[in-house]
């Protein structure tokens, strides 16, 4: 129940009640006195400022009636001179009032001022062409009344407040006009406006006697805008409206609000707080009665429920006196133990039903409870009479009777069955940590299995990933580790030739002779197929490369698998810790590439990762990159070498070469790219440029006028490999007879390769000519020509150069030359540098000529320009 709805009963609803009707009447008395303090404060300053306000009605009219006097004098002698006036001046001017000046224009012109010092250049001033004065002055003479102006700034200085009164003679007559100055602030002094501001601000309007129209001349103009006590100041011709307000405005609080206030509160708390103090009682009296009805309800209720649970659970309760030992049972606790109507109620009823095992244990567990007077708590067992054992379990405490006396009270229950089943669950626990531990072992297993190689048994990748993140696992955190990085060579032929259990047999004999040649504290694991790496503490490189000798070696021996010897290799590449905390993981990446070096420099050997193999291998990539790049932008441009007949030195074809228009380092020559190009596998690719292009150009100079009889394109083996090749080539616009394909002889024409043979009989059918590149320094033999047939053989230019000075050289090529010629293939020499080359050659029959003795390599405008003009013949 929540503060709030606890006073929003009946018992408080007097005091809230009177709360209410206090804090309106409070209100209203707040209010009230706010009002009579106002009301108070304003009559006051009414008082102030009527008395002000006489004061300055007083004094303005005492001026002017003292100046018509003087106007009537004049009335009745208009032929008044400046002596005269002077002295009827001075005579006013002796009397009490606040008179500066005053003049007379008979006709509108200044004739007589008084005083007249200081004021002689007023003699003689004409109203009606004085344009600041005429206006004022006009309104005098038209209305026939005199006209009060000002307050204004005199010229003498000072402000003061200009009279100007229309005068006529006794024959009601115009005369002319005196003008009287008041000064304003004599005024202000005399009247006390100045004296009184003490306790009020006051303000005046009505500038020139215009009452509520007027401007403010006078205190501050917000005053009026704070509902100031007004009052209207009566003129001659006119009124000011004068207002005040107490200093600092009226004030919000009347000063005596807080002792109201208090007086209120105290008068409101003497009413309320009687009535809440006795809510207050009421409430906790109602409360207490029914907490009374509440807990006699829930002890009924207790007490029930106490009845049912012993009822439903069985538990015998017991009390024991100790000083008398009577021991009294209620009828569970007889039933418990057996004991019908003939217990004696004493202690050995107890005592004599007990288990002989459990016999001194129990009597010392309860003589001890009974002795420090703490809780009882214990188990054992009972003997019924018909020879049935239970298990009891007793709990008790020690209190003071009524009477004084002491007494233990308890309770027993049978936990037989709780007995048989802690006896059941203990052999299930024994049997589940059994089982437990089996599956510890099975999962020690499992991490085994999944940490290491099925097939040998060495770690696997999982297992070196875990090592290179932490190596802790396995080695010094401060050792240098070196990295091996292995690779079997001809391990594939061996699977695909003898079979999957071939190939398992040499990785099982592959991981042993590792773990022969590694030490006990190296981490040896197989991480591929046919990979494996050592990781090692580094102590020096010449070591390193030791253990890389002995792998090695030992790989190198021949391996027996059923009655076959097979023979395999391994190329390792090596990487070492700088530093006991580089990354492991770019240890291993620079452990493969020195492997790739060592596979690139002929295999079965082990090279070591430097700083310059890193800068070759960035190198190669970036080269790699570029190429990928130069095929986007087809930077791949095909440049053309003519061939040439010995005997009329015709152009009888050209050759189409691949070069590299790179962006930055200008054209570059295949052996600047093409080994990297047959690493990332393009080299089909830009075969396939080479040869859109030279199509492009037969079809260009053709129309040109310009014939070249035959085009030659270099076809690379993995082109030549290529399924899709012959479909390619059908949808590609190929003259008859006007394209040629060189094949390197580097290529084994195996008759095993399907694929190869049928796709060089295939072109055959398209009339695409084959002709054998480089030849002497390949596979290609005499009886592999007579299976291809092909159209020509090119003579490499390594047995040409030396055929000015080598006889024997000269005798080779005169060989293959009739070889040639017997098989009805055209020869055609390559790297024909002099014209004693082409002289020996043509001697020797040979049937083309190709090289710097005639014409370079060049592109396909300037092979036009070449063919065109016949440039060579006048080389």
């Amino acid at each position: 129940m929540s503060r709030l709805s606890r006073f929003l009963t009946p018992n408080y609803l007097p005091a809230i009640i009177a709360i209410f009707v206090v804090i309106v009447a409070g209100i209203l008395a707040d209010n009230q006195n706010q009002v009579v303090s106002e009301a108070r404060m304003r009559s006051e300053v009414a008082d102030e400022l009527n008395s002000i306000r006489s004061s300055l009605e007083s004094s303005i009219n005492g001026n002017i009636q003292l100046v018509r006097g003087l106007i009537g004098t004049i009335s009745t002698e208009p032929d008044m001179r400046q002596q005269r006036f002077g002295e009827l001046a001075r005579s006013i001017f002796s009397e009490r009032s606040q008179l500066r000046n005053i003049a007379a224009a008979p006709n509108l012109v200044i004739s007589m001022v008084y005083p007249l010092a200081g004021n002689e250049k007023a003699i003689g001033l004409d109203y009606r062409t004085n344009d600041k004065q005429r206006g004022a002055v006009m309104r005098v003479v038209a209305s026939g009344k005199m006209v009060l102006a000002g307050p204004v700034d005199l010229v003498q200085g000072g402000k003061g407040l200009i009279a100007r009164f229309p005068v006529m003679t006794d024959s009601n007559r115009f005369w002319g006009v005196v003008s009287a100055a008041i000064d304003v602030d004599r005024l202000y002094h005399d009247s006390g406006l100045v004296s009184a501001t003490g306790g009020i601000d006051i303000a005046i309007a009505g500038r020139d006697g215009l009452g509520r129209e007027g401007a403010v001349f006078f205190g501050d103009p917000a005053v009026f805008s704070r509902t100031p006590v007004e009052m209207s100041v009566s003129l001659p011709g006119g009124s000011w409206r004068i207002a005040a307000i107490p200093k600092g405005g009226w004030p919000t609080t009347p000063a005596n609000a807080w002792q109201i206030r208090l007086l209120i509160v105290v008068g409101g708390l003497m009413i309320v707080v009687p009535m809440l103090i006795t809510g207050r009682l009421l409430a906790e009296r109602q409360s207490n009665i029914r907490a009374l009805k509440q807990s006699k309800d829930q002890l009924q209720e207790v007490s029930h429920r106490l009845k049912i649970a012993l009822d439903t659970s069985e538990i015998g309760i017991w009390e024991l006196d100790i000083e008398s030992g009577k021991l009294l049972w209620d009828s569970r606790m007889k039933e418990l133990y057996g004991i019908g109507k003939s217990m004696r109620e004493v202690y050995d009823d107890w005592r004599d039903t007990l288990h002989p095992d459990d016999l001194a244990r129990a009597e010392e567990e309860f003589a001890e409870a009974l002795a420090s007077g703490g809780a009882y708590n214990s188990e054992f067992r009972i003997c019924l009479a018909d020879g049935e054992v239970r298990h009891i379990r007793a709990i008790g405490s020690t209190y003071a009777g009524a009477d004084g006396r002491s007494k233990v009270v308890g309770v027993n229950w049978d936990v037989t069955a709780d007995f048989e089943t802690r006896a059941t669950l203990s052999e299930a626990k024994r049997l589940a940590e059994a089982h437990s531990t089996e599956l510890e072992a099975a999962r020690h297993r499992m991490e085994f299995n999944a940490l290491h190689d099925p097939l040998t048994g060495l770690p696997n990748r999982r297992f070196l990933d875990q090592i290179l993140a932490d190596r802790s696992q396995h080695f010094d955190d401060r050792a240098k580790l070196s990295i091996f990085h292995m690779d079997l060579d001809r391990f594939k032929q061996i699977n695909d030739t003898l079979g999957h259990a071939a190939g398992d047999e040499i990785l099982r004999h592959a991981a042993e002779l590792l773990r022969k040649n590694a030490r006990d504290g190296d981490f040896v694991a197989r991480i591929g197929g046919d990979e494996f790496v050592i990781i090692r503490q580094s102590h020096d490189r010449d070591e390193d490369a030791a253990l890389a000798s002995r792998v090695i070696e030992a790989m190198s021996v021949p391996i027996r698998y059923k009655d076959q010897e097979c023979r395999i290799g391994v190329s390792i590449g090596i990487a070492a810790q700088s530093l006991a905390g580089d990354e492991l993981s770019q240890i291993l990446v620079n452990a493969d590439i020195a492997l790739y070096e060592a596979k690139r420099r002929g295999r079965n050997r082990h090279e070591t990762f430097t700083g310059a193999l890193k800068t070759a291998v960035f190198q190669m990539k970036q080269t790699a990159d570029e190429i990928l790049r130069g095929l986007e932008r087809n930077e791949f441009i095909a440049y053309f070498q003519p061939q040439f007949c010995p005997t009329s030195l015709d152009v009888i074809g050209v050759e189409a070469l691949v070069r590299w228009d790179h962006p930055t380092k200008g054209v570059l020559s295949p052996h600047a790219f093409l080994e990297t190009a047959e690493d990332i596998n393009v080299v089909a690719s830009i075969d396939q440029k080479i040869l859109e292009q030279a199509l492009f150009q037969i079809w260009r100079w053709e129309a040109n006028g310009i014939r070249i009889p035959k085009v030659s394109v270099n076809l690379s083996y993995a082109r030549l490999c290529d399924d899709g090749l012959i479909e390619r080539l059908k949808q590609m616009r190929i003259p008859e007879g006007r394209l040629s394909f060189e094949l390197l002889e580097s290529i084994s024409f195996d008759e095993n390769d399907v694929t190869v043979l049928s796709n060089i009989e295939r072109i055959k059918e398209l009339g695409i000519e084959i002709e054998i590149d480089d030849f002497g320094t390949g596979y290609a033999s005499i009886l592999s020509l007579t299976k291809l047939t092909p159209r020509r053989l090119k003579i490499d230019r390594q047995l040409i150069l030396p055929i000015l000075t080598s006889p024997a050289q000269r005798r080779l090529v005169e060989s293959i030359i009739d070889i040639g010629t017997s098989l009805g293939i055209e020869v055609i020499a390559e790297g024909v540098e002099t014209l004693e080359h082409a002289r020996i050659l043509k001697e020797l029959g040979c049937h083309g000529l190709q090289g710097y003795a005639f014409a370079r390599p060049m592109n396909a405008n300037d092979l036009a320009t070449f063919v065109f003009e016949r440039r060579w013949q006048a080389a």
